[in-house]
Formats: C-alpha cells, structure tokens, sequence
C-alpha cells in the first residue's frame, strides 16, 4: 500500500473522510487528515484551536487500482487524485514519514516545548522533539513555531502551536520552569 494525496474542496476534508470511510469500508485503507493544536487570542483571552495542517488535501494509504481510482472520483466535494499524465502520483515515503512523525500517527499535531539558546531553537519535548532541523523561528506573541515542510514537490511554512520553557543551569543540574504569559 502507498500514500495518495486527494485535492477536495477546503473545508470539506471530514466530509469526504466520512463518505470515504462509509463507501469504501470494505478496502482496506487508511484515511489521514492531519491537523494542528494552536493558540488563538479571541476577545483577549487565548483560545486552543484545532486547524488543518494541510488545508484541501486527504492523504489515503491504499492500494491505487483503476476500479479505486474511479470510484474516488464519484465523492463529492473531491476535485481530483493528484496526478501525473498516466496514473495517480504517490506521496513520497520521506514527506509522509515527517507528517506522521508530527501527528505520533494519530491525526493531531499537539503542542511542543521549546527554549531558545541564543538564536537556535531546542524543543525538549512534543512531535517536534528530533526534528529541530526544520524550525525556521519562534513567535513569542502566538506561541506558535514556523517549520519547514516538503509536500508533493513544494516546501511549504506552517505554523505549530508551542510552549516556551525557560531552561536554567544550576551547577551541573537542569531545571525547568514553564512560562505562562497571560
């Protein structure tokens, strides 16, 4: 089985999971709208907000045969199986396995803990822990991490909600304290 990406209409993603997964429930297929916690300040307080990581797109794991093919094509809200000339194009393995290395296979992306060491940025803990090489910056203000990711052939920004945590050295011995801006 490989990764496909489906372009629907933006937010219409959990309708086509939904018709997917009630016509098609006899495939075997896996079904991935990845998402994004973030947080948003609405009338002076902030808010948890869930976002599409990927707005428009469905990524499916299936095997792609031209009965499948065709019949993806009959969803509504679905504009088309992204594709070459001839048949449909897979989602390469290696920007598939940062979106679910992110998601911790699930469809959620949750927050990150991060402290900054002068202009590098550490996160010490959440999905982006190990995948440090694709943080472009830190916004103070919205809590949120500007990362890098490649997708079917483009590098696109996304933010991601995160926490700042301040690191202090005492002696030889790491404390952690989480800041909480109101």
């Amino acid at each position: 089985m490989k990764w496909y990406a489906l372009f629907v209409r933006t937010g219409e993603e959990e309708h086509v999971r939904l018709h997917l997964e009630r016509v098609l429930s006899d495939r075997e297929m896996r079904i991935l709208i990845p998402k994004r916690k973030i947080i948003e300040r609405r009338g002076g307080r902030n808010c948890e907000k869930i976002k599409t990581l990927l707005p428009g797109y469905v990524l499916i794991k299936a095997d792609m045969s031209q009965e499948l093919y065709y019949e993806l094509k009959t969803v509504p809200n679905l504009i088309r199986v992204l594709r070459d000339e001839s048949e449909p194009v897979e989602v390469l393995e290696r920007e598939i396995a940062v979106i679910l290395a992110l998601t911790d296979n699930g469809d959620v992306i949750d927050f990150s803990s991060v402290y900054k060491e002068g202009n590098a940025i550490r996160v010490v803990d959440g999905p982006l822990k190990g995948l440090e090489g694709i943080i472009e910056s830190y916004d103070h203000r919205k809590k949120r991490i500007k990362i890098r990711l490649d997708f079917m052939g483009r590098t696109r920004r996304i933010d991601l909600g995160a926490h700042l945590v301040d690191v202090y050295k005492l002696s030889d011995i790491k404390c952690t304290t989480v800041s909480m801006e109101k």
